[in-house]
């Protein structure tokens, strides 16, 4: 006998299968990637900005018995940066690739990469207040890795502390904070790799970076992919043409990678190039 669903029992089924399909399924956890040399901290305080922040630390193999100091490289987006597992789509892969350049260029560093903050990514990394996002955080931000984060990982690390060995490297967001870092305290970060910088937020960096009294003695490596979008594009040029009109001799790079996107996959490919190049490696090529 054909049984009849009526309009009250079918509006029930839709909403059950409704409720059904906003449970996700159990989903396997990833299997972590990240190298035996990369080490999760214990959350630190971020002094003014009131919060706690996990961050994870790279050191290069052979550092236990080594007894040399090294270069430190400080990261944003510190779950992005070494594991799959805890990525958002996918790791850069900074310590596959460092493990190999140590094998192949005798370059080692030390790389801390600071978590992100989830829901307050927009306004930690970025400077400036924005009517849309809010009220920038991201002078706190960067007075949070040079006093407080950056005096703890040199008491607990052999690091090479001067500025000509202390570098800064983010993607979008990072790519933006990184800059505003060198331009904040240029007397600490002598070098940054600027990935992807999100510029179209925040305009007033051109001034900021132009203004910069250690402009013509910072290391910097500029890169955007060129299927990012015209506003990507846009403010890669204005800088481009900025850091070669003010910046050193010799002491820039920019790149427009022509099938870049704007994600992990092109960062993970132009890191070890960036990488080799800022920190004059002397196989500063692709892998």
């Amino acid at each position: 006998m054909r049984k009849l669903i009526t309009p009250a029992v079918s509006s029930l089924l839709a909403a059950l299968a409704m409720s059904a399909s906003a449970v996700p399924a159990q989903v396997p956890a990833k299997t972590s990637t990240a190298q035996a040399n990369v080490h999760v901290m214990p959350a630190i305080d971020m002094g003014t900005l009131q919060r706690e922040r996990v961050y994870r630390v790279y050191l290069p193999a052979g550092y236990e018995g080594s007894g040399k100091r090294y270069p430190v490289l400080y990261m944003h987006d510190g779950q992005n940066l070494f594991d799959d597992a805890t990525s958002y789509v996918g790791e850069w892969g900074v310590d596959e690739a460092l493990n190999q350049l140590s094998k192949t260029c005798g370059l080692d560093m030390i790389v801390v990469g600071v978590d992100h903050g989830d829901k307050l990514r927009m306004t930690e990394l970025n400077p400036y207040d924005n009517e849309r996002f809010g009220k920038g955080e991201g002078d706190a931000y960067v007075d949070f890795l040079v006093n407080r984060l950056k005096p703890h990982i040199d008491r607990e690390f052999r690091t090479l502390p001067d500025r000509e060995h202390t570098a800064i490297m983010g993607s979008s967001m990072g790519g933006l904070i990184s800059n505003h870092a060198i331009n904040r305290h240029p007397q600490v970060f002598g070098i940054a790799g600027i990935f992807s910088p999100s510029y179209w937020i925040a305009p007033q960096i051109f001034a900021a970076t132009e203004s910069n009294p250690a402009l013509k003695s910072t290391r910097i490596y500029l890169a955007t992919g060129a299927k990012e979008g015209e506003a990507m594009t846009e403010g890669f040029n204005q800088m481009s043409q900025l850091l070669e009109q003010h910046a050193g001799t010799g002491q820039w790079q920019a790149q427009l990678e022509a099938d870049g996107e704007h994600n992990e996959a092109s960062w993970n490919r132009i890191f070890p190039e960036a990488v080799s190049w800022l920190f004059s490696a002397p196989c500063n090529k692709p892998l």
